[in-house]
């Protein structure tokens, strides 16, 4: 009887010893659940954000230098990525043009999503009108097609950075409202929201303790998607002369000024049509590699 009932209790104490380390361990055990497709493309969405926060300032200087015999120069050691139609230095253009592809796509699909999640949230916990209203007045949006309104709000309010992510927001809430009231309305029809309900919780206890947690993990995931959509259209409507304003630049615009060197297959065109699809992989390789997606995958199997 001695031994048996000391086992358990040598048992429970090396157990305990031993979870500090496993937590520790923790972050680094869910960074290796990325694979090497999701770490690489971790590593590239990282470097495309630290470029956006730090390269403008890093590459000032150089940014707004002018050339007069080196338009749509070909790489080289003075110009690693060559020079665009006005001899500037395109390394300094890109990285430059982070700051408001990354900045303004990040802050609009933020906006988009947690507007969207927002209501929808209300529209599961609340009333049956509520849902109604709402999900019925974003159906009006989705039945627009993004570019004619992109297109409609640039022409009415003109194109600045506020405008551009206001109209980015307006587009993709339909969108993320319809995901996030899915997960929702499966979420508060469990007992344990029944039970918060019958112990007097209010609506808003309700959308923030009880649904909100349970439907991050699937949001987070499509905050990523969203990203990659806003950074598409950002770009297409730069492209057409309607995004960011010259003299600043996104990748889209790049591509638009330069688009003379692309009979010659110059770096000037070539490089920002580059960066935008390495952005765009990178975080698709991320959210294809999320460690609790790949857990629910291997569970499934």
């Amino acid at each position: 009887m001695e031994t048996s009932t000391s086992t358990p209790a040598v048992n429970a104490t090396a157990s305990v010893a031993a979870a500090p380390p496993e937590r520790q361990r923790g972050p680094l055990r869910r960074l290796a659940g990325f694979g090497p497709s999701g770490l690489l493309g971790l590593a590239v969405l990282l470097f495309w954000l630290l470029a956006a926060l730090l390269g403008p300032w890093l590459l000032s200087h150089t940014s707004g230098a002018m050339g007069s015999n080196n338009v749509f120069a070909p790489m080289s050691a003075a110009h690693w990525l060559g020079t665009d139609y006005l001899g500037r230095d395109m390394l300094a253009r890109v990285v430059e043009g982070a700051r408001y592809t990354v900045g303004v796509a990040l802050l609009a699909t933020l906006v988009a999503s947690g507007t969207g999640t927002t209501l929808a949230l209300l529209a599961a916990a609340s009333g049956r009108w509520i849902d109604a209203t709402l999900s019925r007045g974003l159906d009006t949006l989705t039945a627009i097609p993004s570019k004619m309104f992109a297109l409609i709000m640039v022409a009415g309010f003109g194109s600045s950075v506020p405008m551009l992510v206001v109209t980015a927001a307006i587009i993709y809430v339909p969108g993320a409202y319809r995901i996030a009231r899915s997960l929702a309305v499966n979420i508060n029809a469990l007992d344990y929201v029944t039970v918060a309900r019958t112990r007097g919780e209010g609506t808003l206890y309700i959308m923030l303790r009880e649904i909100l947690p349970n439907i991050a993990g699937p949001m987070l995931a499509d905050l990523g998607l969203r990203f990659v959509y806003v950074v598409l259209l950002l770009a297409s409507l730069s492209f057409l002369g309607l995004g960011i304003q010259p003299p600043a630049a996104d990748w889209g615009s790049l591509v638009r000024e330069n688009i003379g060197a692309l009979a010659m297959g110059g770096a000037s065109v070539i490089v920002p049509a580059l960066a935008i699809a390495s952005l765009t992989i990178a975080v698709n390789l991320v959210i294809d590699n999320l460690p609790g997606r790949t857990a629910r995958e291997r569970g499934a199997r």
